[in-house]
């Protein structure tokens, strides 16, 4: 504890520390207003990391630097922390309040538990499958909300068990959390409609160059990978880093089928809310079907979401109330509103990268050194990528990337898909910061992940997906996509 403080102090001061005399630095590295950028994202990362601050009251940084600095104005930064994307982590944060409040999700946690068994390895990686195959088809954050409220109930379970939370215990409970995060964002890549960047990619593909890339025929690619990658962290996670040790929850299963039939048969408040979820995650799923069919009405997966939510707190459940709804007003006093404030704060950090050229600059240097080899620069844009999205959401870092990546690819003279898709890949790769990505940042909320601990993984993690990546830019995807 007295270390955790020490380190707090320290980086309290380091932080505003570095950012200011990077600014009083005489020398430019890459114009004024890109170094004016990476100053304020150095005293971010410093207290991200450190924990100085709240991570959520960090995130606010740019709200107050970025127009001092005559970076953006005030306006633009704060458009950023009400962006549409906020609104959709805000009904997926509603609809898992909706799922506890009803103890739904203590119904299917200990149903989980029930068809996997009751080893906690094999819990895990129920968890992580569950996980990565919701994300497939619809958001990675929409799948770690659904997941979330379930494996917190399987950790209350431990909790509440005769020796207490042990050490064991924590392991678990620590790999269930990075399990469904990591296996949301890996779940991603495996289709096209998956994860934001990859639907950006083929965007970017189709009307800039005509060139179209089927569903299946990512999935040649995507779905291996997601699979190599599921296998990887269950083993890093369970078998090196934070093995548990555990004996098999509460010594029987007949304890899962005693707490099973404390809740008895489901009831009314159950069945709205799951009818109200199953059309929600429905309506993620084929989004894209209905626009096609139904033009006109162009919903988007934060307008889902926000139905989804308005629906839990106008849907009546008992009529001889006057305010008798599934959710109340109050019950949000439960959100993690913070977490909303810590990704507008990576989106205006995106925004501040973006308005700079920082980016551009970045990918124009490696262009243009010709001594490179064209595997060291497809390393390169690869490692940049993956540790950029760390620091900035990965949505808006393709939409930058891409093009100039593309542009690379031309002047290489190589087959831009070869590059791009390795590249592309790398974005839903960021495992070791909570603002890295959604699903980092919703279970870093729970309480039982810290920024450390989910680093240390993390960076090995990285470093395997960079090492994959590269593999099948090389050996791969040649074979697979010959344009």
């Amino acid at each position: 504890m007295k270390n955790s403080n020490l380190t707090k102090k320290i980086g309290l001061i380091i932080g505003p520390l570095a950012c200011l005399l990077l600014l009083m630095n005489p020398y430019q590295f890459v114009s004024i207003e890109a170094d004016r950028v990476i100053a304020v994202a150095l005293w971010m990362i410093v207290w991200w990391i450190t924990e100085a601050v709240s991570i959520s009251i960090t995130a606010l940084l740019p709200l107050l630097l970025f127009p001092l600095l005559g970076v953006l104005d005030i306006k633009e930064v704060s458009q950023n922390y009400g962006s549409p994307i906020i609104f959709l982590f805000f009904g997926g944060f509603v609809m898992a309040l909706a799922l506890e409040k009803v103890k739904l999700h203590k119904r299917i946690a200990l149903t989980i538990i029930k068809l996997t068994g009751t080893s906690p390895n094999r819990v895990i990686l129920g968890f992580m499958i569950a996980t990565a195959f919701m994300s497939m088809w619809i958001s990675n954050t929409a799948s770690t909300v659904v997941m979330l409220p379930i494996a917190l109930s399987v950790i209350k379970l431990l909790i509440n068990d005769k020796d207490g939370f042990t050490k064991g215990d924590k392991n678990f409970a620590l790999n269930i959390m990075l399990g469904i995060a990591f296996a949301a964002n890996i779940g991603g890549v495996a289709t096209i409609i998956g994860t934001p960047p990859n639907s950006v990619l083929i965007g970017f593909l189709e009307n800039e160059y005509q060139i179209e890339i089927s569903f299946l025929r990512w999935m040649t690619l995507g779905l291996p990978f997601s699979i190599i990658m599921l296998v990887v962290v269950y083993w890093i996670l369970v078998k090196w880093i934070y093995p548990n040790k555990l004996e098999d929850f509460m010594e029987s299963s007949t304890i899962i089928n005693l707490e099973l039939k404390k809740l008895g048969i489901i009831n009314k408040k159950e069945k709205r809310v799951l009818i109200i979820f199953g059309i929600t995650i429905s309506l993620w799923v084929f989004r894209t079907t209905i626009n096609g069919l139904l033009p006109q009405l162009q919903i988007t997966d934060t307008l889902i979401s926000v139905l989804g939510a308005l629906s839990l707190f106008c849907l009546p459940i008992n009529q001889s109330k006057k305010r008798g709804f599934i959710l109340e007003w109050e019950d949000t006093q439960k959100l993690p509103w913070g977490i909303l404030m810590l990704f507008g704060g990576g989106l205006a950090l995106a925004k501040g990268l973006s308005h700079v050229g920082l980016i551009e600059v970045i990918a124009n240097t490696i262009s243009e050194n010709k001594n490179w080899s064209v595997l060291l620069i497809a390393s390169l844009l690869i490692v940049v990528m993956l540790f950029m999205t760390e620091l900035m959401s990965n949505v808006a870092l393709v939409s930058i990337f891409v093009p100039v990546v593309a542009g690379i690819a031309l002047g290489l003279n190589i087959p831009m898909l070869h590059i791009l898709i390795p590249v592309t890949i790398a974005s839903s790769c960021a495992f070791m910061l909570p603002m890295a990505t959604p699903p980092n940042a919703i279970v870093f909320a729970s309480g039982y992940v810290k920024v450390s601990e989910m680093a240390r993984v993390g960076i090995i993690l990285n470093i395997i997906s960079i090492i994959i990546l590269i593999a099948s830019f090389y050996f791969i995807i040649p074979i697979l996509f010959e344009y």
